[in-house]
This record gives structure tokens, sequence and C-alpha cells, in this order.
């Protein structure tokens, strides 16, 4: 059974706290600067996100009793890791075929056809005659 005070929900919002309320378990009578950031220190237009957001880890929670959403966070950082990685790899191997592709290609060397030129070959072709 919860003390007769109010919560810091209801004592904020000046209303009537119930045994049954909602806000109790979350927002006791004993620290009334936690509901007071939620209900009035957040700006209004941020305030969508932040339920959106309490939506998400609820339903993360739910998927995943022990991490919740710490769990989902740290595989996506993961997967951000490996990506990363992957793309190093992409990157240094565009690099290596880049810089083949700037390199200058060999000069061209026409073959050579020293066959017509019987003094041009090596020693060990010209076999002595047999005519002497």
């Amino acid at each position: 059974m919860r003390s007769c005070s109010p919560c810091a929900a209801c004592k904020l919002l000046r209303r009537r706290c119930t045994e049954d309320c909602i806000f109790a378990p979350y927002f006791p009578s004993q620290d009334p600067h936690r509901f007071a950031i939620v209900h009035k220190e957040l700006p209004v237009d941020q305030r969508g996100d932040a339920a959106s957001s309490m939506v998400y880890e609820a339903n993360a929670r739910v998927r995943d009793p022990v991490y919740g959403c710490v769990g989902a966070i740290s595989y996506l950082q993961n997967q951000v890791s490996q990506l990363q990685m992957q793309l190093t790899v992409a990157q240094t191997e565009l690099l290596r075929i880049k810089m083949q592709q700037d390199l200058p290609s060999p000069p061209y060397l026409a073959p050579t056809n020293n066959f017509n030129n019987i003094d041009s070959q090596p020693e060990y072709l010209n076999f002595p005659s047999s005519t002497n």
C-alpha cells in the first residue's frame, strides 16, 4: 500500500492522487524533480519525441527483457562498424585500381627478327662449315 502523500506528478498537476495512480511508481513524492523534468523542463515541441522514445524503449524491453533498447543500439553500432570496415576495404581497392590505371604502361618493344642476318646470331649458332 502506498503512503498517503501524493506522487510528484499529481502534486505538480495539483490533482488528487488515487490508490491506483499510474504515475506513483515512477514519480515518487520524494523525488519531485523527476516529474518536473518531463512535465515542465522538456519543451512542448519535444514532448511527442519523448513519448515516442518511451514507447520504443518499452517495446524494446518487451522484445529483449535483459538488454532492451541497449541491445538494439549495440547491434546497430556493430553493424555500423562492420560497414565502415567494408567501406574502407572498398575505398582501398578503388585507390589501388586507380593507381594501376594512372601508371604509364611499359613501352612496346617490337620483336626483332635477327634470323635474316646470320652474323647477328650468337656464336654457338654459327656452326663451322664442314667444307674445310
